[in-house]
């Protein structure tokens, strides 16, 4: 499929903007992310009798399925409870709306594609710059955690942590010997794990041993003793340098004072009350197992339950910090499948083609899978799905990584056509 060139120009700064203003620019990813979706839809009308354009959504029907799963899940439940709450709608649909631009990106050149990996970079630079710059007096402490006025410090931290490694991730399908790329890429990945440091958000630390574990089986540092030694050297001296500090130290001890307190009847605490709240799902769940209390109504049980005596007045929000007791309580059964199918969704077909010999399908495949098991481990401490600002860029992420795979596929297999005869192996002309 041809496009205009002033399509394709688009298209690649909105890829470009979308990651590199998600911490610095309220809605901005938002912005990008609809004028995307204007374009896909305009291209699906347009291409709407093209033979195979909408074949891809039944190629991923898993990336489809998980796409659609909280839309069609939230919609049948407010049908068979009887209410309406569109905002809840309002995250969510980003997923769905993702179908679109997948099948829109999927038709354009993956080198085009590709420079959404720069955009992570650009994001993860830029705020680590701002950091450095708008530092208060006195220093980001654990009193004034380091987030924007948007959001607060744990999605913050988690999602320039995500940024940062993104960038090295995506390094696979450019030139990682070429310092030029290789070192604005490093400098990110320790600009956004800079940015995480400061926001103080322990949660999304767990993911970076999962992180270190996908780069070294992307990069082979587990297949050859030299590469493995160098990089084991390097997580060493990181890890030892980051438990040196103060900062990280303090955090972790939290833990197990958290505990301690908890043992002595003081829930008062993050971590306690956090407990708490789940807690306090997990009896949602056993009185509505099926649906649950319904998506957007867990501030209004938590408070009737505080009333009852059944749970502290302190842990009555919106939410149950973490997307799995969040659905729980909310949604029910119906809402954890939802959130399997989701997770499934958007982790498949990274992982079938993680062995891949083209580095651009390898690149793609591992930066996917860093996307989808962040968004599990992020959200067993925080609600990820939940935030806008969060949902829009997973939503594209995950579109325009799968896109690169299917594009970069049949560029393969187009160049393979049209290799002249003479250079095709002797076995396979015969064949």
């Amino acid at each position: 499929m041809i496009f205009a060139p002033s399509l394709l120009w688009l298209t690649t700064a909105l890829l470009f903007l979308a990651p590199a203003v998600n911490l610095m620019w309220r809605g901005g990813t938002g912005y990008c992310f609809f004028a995307l979706v204007a374009l896909a839809l305009g291209a699906a009308i347009a291409n709407r009798r093209m033979p195979g354009y909408f074949s891809a959504l039944r190629t991923y029907r898993w990336f489809t399925i998980g796409m659609l799963a909280f839309v069609v899940g939230s919609g049948a439940q407010q049908l068979v409870l009887g209410y309406w709450l569109p905002r809840e709608f309002d995250s969510v649909a980003r997923f769905a709306l993702a179908l679109p631009v997948f099948l829109l990106l999927r038709q354009l050149p993956s080198r085009n594609l590709r420079v959404i990996g720069w955009g992570c970079a650009a994001g993860a630079l830029a705020v680590a710059s701002w950091a450095i710059i708008n530092q208060p007096p006195g220093g980001w402490t654990d009193a004034n955690r380091l987030n924007n006025p948007y959001t607060n410090a744990i999605p913050f931290g988690d999602t320039s942590l995500l940024l940062g490694f993104l960038a090295v991730f995506t390094l696979g399908w450019d030139n990682p010997r070429d310092w030029r790329v290789l070192a604005p890429r490093v400098l990110a990945l320790v600009s956004g794990g800079y940015a995480s440091f400061l926001s103080g958000s322990r949660g999304g630390w767990l993911a970076v041993p999962v992180f270190v574990v996908l780069l070294g089986m992307q990069y082979h540092w587990f297949t050859q003793k030299k590469r493995l030694l160098i990089a084991m050297l390097a997580i060493v001296i990181a890890a030892g340098g980051l438990l040196s500090t103060g900062r990280v130290q303090k955090r972790l001890a939290e833990v197990p004072n958290d505990v301690s307190m908890m043992h002595r009847g003081e829930n008062h605490t993050s971590t306690g009350l956090r407990l708490e709240l789940w807690n306090a799902s997990l009896m949602m769940f056993s009185r509505h197992p099926v649906w649950g209390i319904g998506k957007g109504h867990l501030v209004d049980e938590l408070g009737a339950m505080a009333k009852r005596g059944e749970a502290k007045a302190e842990i009555v929000n919106e939410r149950a910090h973490s997307d799995f007791f969040s659905t729980l309580a909310e949604m029910g059964a119906v809402g954890v499948i939802c959130l399997l199918l989701f997770y499934y969704g958007i982790t498949v077909y990274f992982w079938r083609h993680r062995h891949a010999a083209d580095p651009a399908i390898r690149a793609a495949s591992y930066s996917g899978l860093a996307v989808a098991t962040s968004t599990v481990i992020f959200g067993l401490t925080i609600d990820v799905l939940v935030p806008v600002m969060v949902a829009v860029l997973l939503a594209l992420l995950v579109a325009t990584l799968l896109a690169i795979i299917d594009a970069r596929k049949r560029e393969l297999q187009s160049e393979a056509q049209a290799m002249p005869v003479a250079l095709v192996p002797e076995t396979q002309s015969r064949d």
